[in-house]
């Protein structure tokens, strides 16, 4: 089904009164303001998908019809009489423990296992910190686009910090830090001062210059003196006063890794 239709509905911003004619669709004239004819999320998505995001707020009155309608793979128009084939592939996604919400019975058991036939957990950002550098530079390069920025990349400092972070606030949170960072950026990379406050709290000392913490100093320092550089090893130890060895070795000792530019 991949080359046919992919329709999306929040299943949270759907009122209950319009569930039906949303989902299923209507005639002309089935209701005050029903001016022609309207084809339903189902009706639309029949031979291709229907991504329902959000589902577990959907009122268990709704969820009832939904079920329905999954069962028999039919559904009927608001003020229609005929029944109309609608089979879509159904993704459904929410942020809530879904399992959870069938226990407490505010959703349905039976929908829940119509639904749950192949289940992706998607483990929140915390869990998979080594995708947030990808995360971070696609919404980088997104978010300069649409602002029109020349800004390019995230400075070790910066780009340190967002993989520290807990993101209590999921993707989400994420997204809103790197587009205030791409606001405030004044150059071409962000750095460590663009971020958020919450974010580089705990980095305070380490920002001000001011850190007693050995290894954290070393390791800043490696890290600003190989973006001074371009990641150019030889010149970075250069300017060090260690040789290109030593280098290696603290890098290989902190987890930074060499740039493609990066030459011994």
């Amino acid at each position: 089904r991949r080359d046919r239709a992919l329709v999306r509905v929040n299943c949270a911003s759907v009122p209950a009164e319009l569930f039906e004619s949303e989902f299923f669709g209507h005639v002309k004239g089935a209701f005050t303001g029903a001016v022609a004819a309207k084809r339903g999320m189902f009706e639309v998505a029949r031979l291709g998908t229907l991504l329902l995001d959000e589902v577990a707020e959907m009122a268990p009155a709704l969820q009832a019809k939904l079920l329905r309608a999954l069962q028999e793979g039919e559904i009927r128009r608001v003020g229609g009489e005929t029944s109309i084939q609608a089979k879509p592939r159904i993704i459904a996604a929410t942020n809530r423990d879904i399992r959870a919400a069938v226990q407490s019975g505010a959703f349905r058991e039976d929908l829940y296992y119509r639904l749950a036939s192949f289940v992706i957990a998607v483990p929140p950002l915390r869990e998979r910190r080594e995708a947030i550098p990808h995360m971070a530079r696609y919404y980088l390069r997104q978010t300069a686009a649409r602002l029109e920025k020349d800004v390019r990349t995230v400075a070790p400092d910066a780009m340190r910090i967002l993989v520290d972070y807990p993101w209590p606030g999921n993707v989400r949170e994420l997204q809103h830090a790197i587009e205030r960072a791409v606001i405030l950026a004044p150059g071409h990379r962000i750095t460590a001062r663009e971020l958020p406050p919450d974010l580089r709290r705990p980095y305070g000392d380490v920002l001000a210059g001011t850190s007693y913490d050995l290894e954290r100093r070393e390791r800043d320092v490696i890290e600003q003196a190989l973006a001074r550089f371009g990641g150019n090893r030889r010149r970075a130890a250069a300017a060090l006063h260690i040789s290109t060895v030593t280098l290696w070795r603290r890098m290989t000792r902190y987890g930074l890794q060499p740039s493609r530019s990066d030459e011994s």
